[in-house]
Formats: C-alpha cells, sequence, structure tokens
C-alpha cells in the first residue's frame, strides 16, 4: 500500500505546489514530539526484538515449533521498526520522498510483506495451539516441517508484495520528487487494479487471518476455561493447564493487539480508494501520522507482553538489562528450562516408571497394583513433559511415545 498521502494533488502540480507547501507545515514543536514518538517506535521495537530472537536462538530448550514462529514474527517486526517507521514519519512529515528509486520501492513493497509474514505467523501459532490442545494425540510439526512452513509464508508473502514493487516510481513535480505505485489503467472493466488489489491484500493479510485465529481461540479457550480442574488432580496437572491458558491467554493478547493497531490503517487505504478528495483536508497530514504511528508500534508491544507475562522471557530480558541498577538477574537459570539437572531427574523418573510397569506386567500382580503402576506411570509422564500441551491418557500412556522435549512456555 503506497504511503503517498496526497498523491490526488500532483496531477496539477502548477496550483497545487505552493498550498502543499503551506498547508501541511507544521510548528517545530509539533514536529519534535512526532520525531520522539517514532524514535520510541525504533528503539523499543527493534532492541525488543532483537532481543527476543537472541533468547530462542540462543538457549537450545526454547527452540520449539511456536517459538520458532515467534522468532519469525520478531524479525519481520525488527524489520519494519528498523527500515519503516523512520522513513514514513520523514515522508509524512515533508511529503516528498528523498530516497531514490530503490528504496521507493522496496518502501511500498516490504510492509505488505511483513504484514503477511506476522500475521500468518501468528495464525500458524494459533493453529498449532489448537491442534496441541484439541487433538493432542495427533503428531505436531517437527523443526523440518515448521522451518518449511515459515519458507512457505515468506513466498507467498513477497508474491503478494511484489506488484507494489514492480509499479512503484518516483515522479519529479515542482520542487518536489514523490513515491507512489502507478497502477496500469484497467480499460475493460470500471473497477480498477489499485482497488482490486488493495481489498483481495486486505481481506488476506487481516480479516481472514484475524477470522481463522478467532475460531482456533475460541475453541481452545472454551476446552481450557470452560471445565472446571477436578479436585483430587495432581498438583503437576494443574500447573500444566495453568500453563496452556498463560500461554494461550498470553498469544489472544498478542493477536489483539495486532489487530488494534492495524485496523485504522487497513481503513485509511481503503476510505482513499472510494473517497479520496477527504485526503486534500488540512487535518490529514495529523490523521495520517497517528495512524501509521500506531501500525507502526505494533512492532514494540510483543516483546513487552513476553517479558510481562512469560517467566523465561523476563529472564532473558533481566539477564541481557542486567547493566541497568533497577534490574535483578538472579532468574536467569529459570531460562534454562530449570537446568540440565531437573531434566535428567525427570527422565530418571520416567525410565524408572516405565521398567516397574514393565516388571509388573511380567509377574502378573494383582489388578490393585497393577492400577497403582498405572497411575505412578501416569503422574511421572505428567512429572516428565513438563508443560507439555499433548494431553496423555492412562489407556495410552503406556503405548504413546512421549517427547521429552517441553512446550515454550
Amino acid at each position: 500500500m503506497e504511503l503517498n498521502v496526497w498523491q490526488g494533488n500532483d496531477s496539477e502540480p502548477g496550483n497545487q505546489t505552493e498550498e502543499l507547501d503551506t498547508k501541511f507545515l507544521q510548528p517545530k514543536w509539533q514536529i519534535a514530539l512526532w520525531a520522539l514518538a517514532y524514535s520510541i517506535i525504533v528503539v523499543v521495537g527493534v532492541c525488543g526484538n532483537l532481543v527476543v530472537m537472541w533468547i530462542i536462538l540462543a538457549h537450545k530448550r526454547m527452540r520449539t515449533v511456536t517459538n520458532y514462529f515467534l522468532v519469525n514474527l520478531a524479525f519481520t517486526e525488527c524489520s519494519v521498526a528498523a527500515f519503516n517507521a523512520v522513513i514514513n514519519f520523514v515522508y509524512g512529515i515533508h511529503n516528498e520522498w528523498y530516497f531514490g528509486l530503490g528504496y521507493c520501492r522496496f518502501h511500498n513493497f516490504f510492509p505488505i510483506t511483513a504484514m503477511f509474514a506476522s500475521i500468518y505467523s501468528m495464525t500458524a501459532i494459533a493453529l498449532d495451539r489448537y491442534m496441541a490442545i484439541i487433538h493432542p494425540l495427533k503428531p505436531r510439526l517437527s523443526a523440518t516441517a515448521t522451518k518449511v512452513v515459515i519458507g512457505a509464508i515468506w513466498v507467498v508473502a513477497l508474491s503478494l508484495a511484489f506488484p507494489q514493487c514492480y509499479y512503484s516510481t518516483t515522479v519529479q513535480f515542482p520542487g518536489r520528487v514523490v513515491c507512489y505505485v502507478e497502477w496500469p489503467e484497467n480499460a475493460e472493466n470500471s473497477t480498477s487494479h489499485e482497488t482490486t488489489y488493495h481489498v483481495c491484500v486486505t481481506a488476506l493479510v487481516y480479516f481472514l487471518p484475524l477470522m481463522v485465529m478467532g475460531y482456533a481461540y475460541t475453541i481452545v479457550g472454551r476446552t481450557l476455561w470452560a471445565s472446571e480442574i477436578p479436585g483430587d488432580s495432581s498438583d503437576r496437572y494443574r500447573e500444566q493447564m495453568n500453563a496452556k491458558r498463560k500461554v494461550v491467554k498470553m498469544m489472544i493478547i498478542v493477536v489483539t493487539t495486532f489487530a488494534v493497531c492495524w485496523l485504522p490503517y487497513h481503513i485509511y487505504f481503503l476510505l482513499y480508494l472510494f473517497h479520496p478528495e477527504i485526503y486534500q483536508k488540512r487535518y490529514i497530514q495529523q490523521v495520517y501520522l497517528a495512524i501509521i504511528w500506531l501500525a507502526m508500534s505494533s512492532t514494540m508491544y510483543n516483546p513487552i507482553i513476553y517479558c510481562c507475562l512469560n517467566e523465561r522471557f523476563r529472564a532473558g530480558f533481566r539477564h541481557v538489562f542486567r547493566w541497568c541498577p533497577f534490574v535483578k538477574n538472579k532468574d536467569y537459570e529459570g531460562l534454562e528450562m530449570k537446568s540440565t539437572k531437573y531434566f535428567q531427574t525427570q527422565g530418571s523418573m520416567y525410565k524408572v516408571s516405565r521398567m516397574e510397569t514393565t516388571v509388573s506386567t511380567v509377574i502378573n500382580q494383582n489388578e490393585d497394583d497393577i492400577d497403582d503402576n498405572i497411575k505412578a506411570t501416569h503422574l511421572s509422564l505428567d512429572l516428565n513433559s513438563n508443560g507439555s500441551s499433548r494431553s496423555i491418557s492412562k489407556a495410552g500412556s503406556e503405548s504413546s511415545t512421549l517427547s521429552c522435549r517441553p512446550d515454550p512456555y
């Protein structure tokens, strides 16, 4: 979606240039406030998402299916904050393009690519949570399959945004240069290529994935919150249920934040397609800067959400910012999933329990002893899973192959 807000006047440059130079002029204090606001996005968005990527990639226990998608999400948000936020601010303030044709193409191309990659990474996480909680016995995505999905997301994203790059151009008008997408004329249909493209993009990168995620999280939420935890459940079972609820709650907040931040952006550009006259109003520059700021600010909220709602991410952030006088780094060991020793202990418990079950079967214990062993096996599986979203039934606990690797949270 091209970000040349006032290109409607460019068709009559001789009459409009002087008017544009004065109509959108802002006092210096106002420009300073906008500069501060956009600078916060760059600093928090870039630094926060880089820390998120480090927490996941530098710690082996954090490299799980869901977290691979979080790395992809963090990468796209970091890139948008670094390469688009400041350029949007400069172009919005001056309504003049200073950065050449090459960056003009990139600037119109990359936001759609990043939006698609971001929202479909969140969609993949929602579907992964759905499968893990609603269909726990079905196979989950492997690391290789996850990387293939991420690669496919980027291929589709790049293909979808390609027209924005191909048709982008810069035009010299008296006193200024503008960057916009020059769509070809559509002689066969009254609906322009631009309108068709932007409506389809809005549906594909916003409404469709939000509907999918809304359905998935609604079913998952009903499953996790509608039923009470049995009073006689083990402490480990309660911890698992609470952990699942926290993960789903965090992702719902992430998705809701993204939806709220980008909704005005999509409405703004759809309105331009059907009511371009409102973009000649004196107030439109402030509206544009506010809408773009809100959309770009979505890049800085996720690291804050992870830090506030997840202990392991919080431990990682504390470790990175341990140089700050008010930050305590005492919980960093928690980032390693309660240390390797913990998992070795739990793995030993699992093996011992399986051995006990095998021995009990061979010597043909009485029915009460068999029930006790099955319960012990089920409990040890719960302990060994350490937050795994797979739900193992008593009947299938002995025959199922259980991964000792925990879920990301």
